[in-house]
């Protein structure tokens, strides 16, 4: 019988040091832990770093008394290696470190992000989910796919956590904003209208929280605006995740992260799994927030696999990208997604129904009510989404763009009346393709993805699935997310969205596709820049 591995895990990427310990069966012996609370004002990362300095022996000493253990039964140290605050980051390594040698045992640095993850998965049994990813610093939706987790989508710019923690300070809640927003939105049901913004499986909450803080210097109550904040910015987090889903085409969605003991939240995720007949998962809530068990427990995962570490590579790394991590202890489930028979397709925008129109078969894309938004917000974006995405429809096949010929709109069900494209969507085509002809298509797609461009039609949600391979000919569907923009910016990132759509899901071909589709590309008027926007976009720290 193999040994039991027993590791202690520290977490410290910000305000809250972490210890636990945990077995190499995956049985959670203990887990402590101690939250920084600032005065006034937000994380100071020289605070949070003091903070560890002081609490680590502490809760070190508490985790192995609440384990019934000694240090001599130790067998392995993790750490929180990242992403995170810098001088946090380099205190909980240092303590590790000084653990690892004092006892001469293995240590291991371990990103954070998956722990969340995999703790997620050990402690609900949950196999291979689409996991909404949410925490002060990171907003993150993860699946995965071809030996990493991926993601699919994420924040542009601030996360989700950050955005309600500033609105909670600069309106003189203090912090943590969430439990405050969360309490006070309870007390409203009046909805006022924030920007709702959506780019593909990516969103962004930095506009949101201008003017949620512009309509509370206008004389907006506390009440209304936490609960219009709430919805907006939960709706957007459940649409991307539900777009994740219908891509991915996973049987299970897992909710994690601190922001996930936040009860609306979790209704709103577990009513979009019920729709689109997926199981929901989520942690108990002591290991939703950031804990040193999941450390100790991703910890085991990364030493079975391939041991311990040298000193030299326990350097933090304080942007540690999620899909920077092999992860060979995790395999794709082949269970999928089943849908009624009625339902040729279901996405995160509508439902596509077969149909009949003048006596010729015609698809019905409806834009059904989503159960988890609320009825205000829910009507203005399928109305809105309908109306524009109609338009875009027409001003793209005038670019020399092929689309569905549309029949007909019914603005009072959302439907759009279109014609039944007969194909294979690129997705299911891309990899099997022979190189040439691989290289071929992604140049088609990039000059027409130029077209749009340069007439200035932004498509919105640019994936594999969004693309039908008809008669050798590409036609593009589902302008439900798009607009008019002559923005520079808006271009990136309608082409970052589709380079990682394509990295999820094609990951050992996605650079070489990339790259013909900006080939491609090419007959773009600000072709190059928006390349250098691309790359200034990715460049962006989105972690903290």
């Amino acid at each position: 019988m193999d040994k039991i591995i027993i590791s202690l895990g520290i977490e410290g990427t910000a305000e809250k040091t972490g210890v636990g310990i945990v077995d190499s069966q995956g049985n959670i012996l203990s887990s402590v832990g101690k939250q920084l609370i600032p005065p006034a004002g937000g994380i100071h990362p020289r605070e949070a770093s003091e903070h560890h300095a002081y609490w680590i022996p502490v809760l070190v000493k508490e985790a192995l008394e609440k384990a019934k253990i000694g240090l001599k039964d130790l067998d392995l140290v993790a750490f929180s290696q990242g992403p995170g605050l810098g001088p946090a980051l380099r205190t909980t390594a240092t303590a590790a470190r000084a653990l690892s040698l004092s006892l001469e045992i293995p240590i291991v640095g371990v990103n954070h992000c998956l722990g969340h993850v995999e703790i997620g998965r050990l402690t609900t049994g949950a196999e291979d989910p689409v996991s909404l990813y949410v925490s002060g610093g990171n907003t993150q939706v993860i699946a995965f796919a071809e030996g990493r987790y991926r993601v699919f989508g994420e924040t542009l710019d601030i996360a989700l956590g950050n955005c309600l923690d500033q609105f909670s300070r600069e309106v003189g809640l203090g912090h943590p904003g969430g439990p405050k927003v969360e309490k006070l939105s309870r007390e409203s049901s009046n909805y006022i209208q924030l920007p709702y913004t959506v780019k593909g499986m990516d969103l962004s909450f930095s506009g949101l929280l201008t003017a949620a803080l512009r309509k509370r210097e206008k004389g907006a109550s506390l009440e209304d605006l936490s609960y219009s904040l709430q919805e907006t910015a939960f709706g957007m987090l459940v649409e991307v995740t539900e777009r994740a889903l219908a891509h991915t085409q996973k049987k299970e969605v897992m909710l994690c992260g601190g922001v996930a003991v936040n009860e609306r939240l979790r209704d709103m995720v577990s009513q979009m799994s019920k729709e689109h007949y997926a199981d929901f998962f989520i942690p108990p809530g002591e290991y939703c927030g950031d804990n040193g068990a999941m450390i100790a427990w991703m910890g085991q995962l990364v030493y079975e696999d391939r041991g311990g570490q040298k000193l030299k590579d326990t350097k933090v790394i304080q942007r540690y990208r999620t899909d920077q991590v092999d992860v060979p202890w995790m395999e794709s489930s082949k269970k999928r997604l089943k849908l009624p028979q009625e339902l040729l397709a279901k996405g995160a925008e509508a439902n596509i129904l077969e149909g009949e129109w003048l006596s010729q078969d015609i698809l019905i894309k409806k834009r059904i009510p989503k159960g988890y938004r609320i009825k205000e917000l829910d009507d203005y974006l399928r109305k809105s989404r309908s109306k524009r995405e109609a338009r875009l429809i027409g001003e793209a096949k005038k670019q020399g763009v092929r689309t569905p010929v549309l029949y007909n709109i019914d603005l009072q069900e959302k439907a759009l009346y279109m014609e039944k494209i007969s194909g294979q969507m690129v997705k299911d085509v891309l990899p099997h393709l022979e190189k040439s002809r691989r290289r071929n298509l992604c140049q088609e797609i990039g000059r027409k993805i130029g077209l749009l461009h340069s007439a200035e039609i932004i498509h919105g949600d640019l994936t594999t699935s969004n693309l039908i391979l008809s008669d050798n000919d590409v036609v593009f569907i589902d302008f439900g997310l798009g607009r008019f923009s002559d923005l520079v910016e808006d271009k990136g990132v309608d082409l970052l969205v589709f380079k990682k759509a394509i990295s999820g899901i094609h990951n050992k071909i996605s650079a070489e596709c990339f790259k013909e589709i900006l080939k491609g590309y090419e007959i773009a008027p600000d072709y190059e820049k928006v390349l250098r926007k691309i790359e200034e976009i990715e460049s962006r720290g989105r972690y903290w």
